[in-house]
């Protein structure tokens, strides 16, 4: 007895499907089957431009830029050095601004005197200096300090950073300032405030008067 036509067109379709290649029925190694096929490692779908959507192009990593910081030198090289005499006054150098010159002057006349806490801040003219009223008195005789003050105040004096002729150097505690090369400083004071040997920046702020 023959097969009914649909029994043997269905065997028919098997025997077909069987003879294929796999990767005539695509394949997609052991996803399901419709699912697409994951891309390739470091390689991602994006619209590449001119590409076709859908185009596998390799994945770029952006580097950021690194900022660097530049810190703030602590001294800088006056265009000529102030001498320090034997009587312990300073003589500034020939082409020296005028400012600077009366700077120094100023520094002379309380060089030697005694250190006192609170000196040069009720009056300009005084027996004793502390560390602030001596820079303040020297700055004010060169015309660039209007009234007198605390080290604190004089942190942020003037304008940041060393300066070419005079740096200050300021903390709530402690000023001292170098003019022309030589260190003006009631600290190590013997016998002058003026004293050639550096002391280091650390811990202060550095400023300096505006165009000085």
């Amino acid at each position: 007895m023959s097969q009914p036509v649909r029994f043997r067109s269905f065997a028919l379709s098997v025997a077909l499907l069987a003879a294929l290649p796999a990767a005539a029925l695509g394949s997609t190694g052991g996803a399901s089957p419709g699912a697409a096929a994951a891309p390739a490692p470091n390689v991602v779908v994006r619209d590449s431009g001119g590409a076709a959507p859908g185009t596998a192009v390799k994945a770029h990593r952006r580097k950021r830029a690194r900022k660097r910081r530049v810190p703030v030198a602590a001294t800088v090289s006056p265009p000529a050095l102030a001498t320090l005499l034997n009587d312990g006054t300073a003589s500034p150098p020939a082409g020296a601004p005028a400012e600077i010159a009366a700077v120094i002057a100023a520094g002379n006349q309380i060089a030697s005197l005694p250190y006192r806490w609170g000196g040069g801040h009720a009056r300009w003219d005084d027996t004793g200096y502390d560390c602030s009223g001596s820079v303040g008195y020297a700055l004010h005789g060169g015309g660039l300090l209007d009234a007198s003050a605390t080290s604190g105040d004089l942190m942020s004096y003037g304008e940041r950073g060393p300066g070419t002729w005079i740096t200050i150097y300021a903390n709530p505690d402690h000023v001292y300032m170098v003019v022309a090369g030589l260190r003006f400083d009631t600290s190590g004071a013997r016998p002058s405030r003026w004293q050639a040997a550096p002391r280091p920046g650390t811990g202060f702020a550095v400023r300096h008067p505006a165009g000085f």
